[in-house]
């Protein structure tokens, strides 16, 4: 029986959940493909580990990445490793050696993107990396292939499970921060050193490749604003509720005069936008089109399963256009064209609505110190309240602006900041 060859690069959770896919769902994959898509090698760092999972008899696992990149045989290289440098160099002698690649390495492609497009355009073949934003909701080829016609007017999304999940027990439960962390890292949704997924890095490096998918260009990593969600409180999260709002860590890009603005950053989202309701380690993209106007995608961010399921739809994706004879991939979606980089809006050019947080000493005249200093900045004050104990050494003024922009709203901050007033700096955050 004829069947489509595929060497892996990696067989931790992502790896053993895509064989087990192959193993549970093999009759559905032969009627939607009329093949067999075989395992023929599984490339890791110890080969004395226990699996948790076994590929079957016939899989060999090696520690040499040659193995797989010189076997005749294999169709497809999935990387599913990780990292940089050993992934990169694995990616680049598999296009050489005229094999297609999966890959689900968002920190790569956010890095060195632009070199893998074109290496993969040189040596005519497929790119494919469904699995790298979002776990297993289908986001990368919506945009490529259902949007291809649509102007993306703008993106949102929540992009990190595990920064969704800290979050949403903040809310739910008046969780601190650092339980809550803690909580997510016995269930396991949070690694031993979560720097890349509570400081931003992680939803940042996803961004970067969605929005190559949707304009068409490069938005470089390290031009993208970030902000991660350590400095969330619980009385930010109450205050928050107060005026209606959820606290989400966002992504966002959108089209402003021809011009991106993107970044990462914690963002108030009001409590009617369904935004505001993905709960606990879900991911969720909120898309608007110039055509199709505005869609939603939600599900499941990571674990085996589902992202293992987003590496298959490439695989078989692939699989189907292999059998073209004159198949040349279209990896970015823009007719495998050279990749321009973007013309970016300047981040202290963006403006937002704006959610400030003053902790003031309670005395006669902070307020009009700190309204005058906003009218002179050009920051309307939508609502404000101040809360506290008479005596306290500090207390809480918080201030909904209207939209402005983030020149104004850093020049407002600084100003109040050296007031002799201020017992702590602002806290501010964006709101959607």
């Amino acid at each position: 029986m004829e069947s489509i060859k595929i060497a892996l690069g990696g067989f931790g959770t992502v790896g053993s959940g895509l064989a087990k896919i192959l193993d549970i769902n093999a009759d559905r994959i032969f009627k939607r493909l009329g093949k067999k898509i075989e395992i023929t090698s599984v490339l890791v760092r110890d080969l004395n580990k226990k699996r948790a999972f076994n590929p079957g008899p016939n899989v060999t696992f090696t520690d040499d990445p040659e193995v797989l990149v010189n076997d005749p045989n294999v169709d497809i290289i999935v990387e599913l490793m990780g990292g940089l440098d050993t992934a990169k160099d694995l990616i680049l002698k598999a296009f050489a050696a005229g094999k297609h690649v999966v890959t689900a390495n968002k920190h790569l492609l956010a890095e060195h993107g632009l070199e893998l497009f074109d290496a993969a355009r040189d040596n005519h073949m497929g790119l494919m990396f469904e699995a790298s934003c979002a776990g297993g909701i289908p986001i990368v080829q919506t945009l490529k292939e259902s949007l291809a016609g649509d102007e993306i007017v703008k993106m949102l999304g929540i992009m990190n499970g595990t920064a969704n999940y800290i979050l949403s027990e903040m809310t739910t439960k008046g969780m601190d921060f650092q339980t809550a962390l803690a909580d997510a890292q016995d269930l396991g949704y949070a690694e031993a050193d979560p720097t890349f997924d509570i400081e931003g890095f992680d939803t940042a490096h996803k961004l970067c490749v969605l929005i190559r998918m949707a304009y068409g260009v490069d938005y470089p990593l390290s031009d993208i604003p970030i902000q991660g969600i350590t400095n969330v409180t619980p009385m930010d999260i109450e205050f928050a509720r107060e005026f209606g709002y959820r606290v989400k860590l966002l992504a966002h890009v959108m089209n402003v005069d021809g011009k991106l603005e993107a970044g990462v950053h914690p963002a108030l989202v009001p409590y009617t936008y369904l935004l505001a309701r993905v709960g606990g380690n879900y991911n969720a993209v909120r898309l608007e089109g110039n055509a199709v106007g505005p869609i939603m995608l939600h599900g499941q961010g990571a674990g085996d399963l589902p992202t293992g399921s987003a590496v298959l739809a490439d695989i078989m994706n692939l699989a189907k256009k292999m059998r073209c004879s004159a198949f040349d991939p279209d990896n970015s979606g823009f007719n495998n064209q050279p990749i321009a980089k973007a013309d970016i809006l300047p981040p202290e050019e963006s403006e937002s609505k704006y959610y400030f947080r003053f902790t003031v000493q309670d005395r006669t005249g902070v307020m009009a110190a700190i309204t005058k200093s906003m009218a002179e900045h050009n920051v309307s004050i939508a609502q404000a309240v101040q809360k506290g104990e008479s005596g306290a050494e500090g207390v809480p003024l918080v201030i909904i602006s209207h939209e402005t922009s983030a020149r104004n709203v850093d020049a407002v901050i600084n100003e109040i900041d050296a007031m002799d007033f201020t017992v702590e700096p602002c806290v501010k955050f964006r709101i959607l």
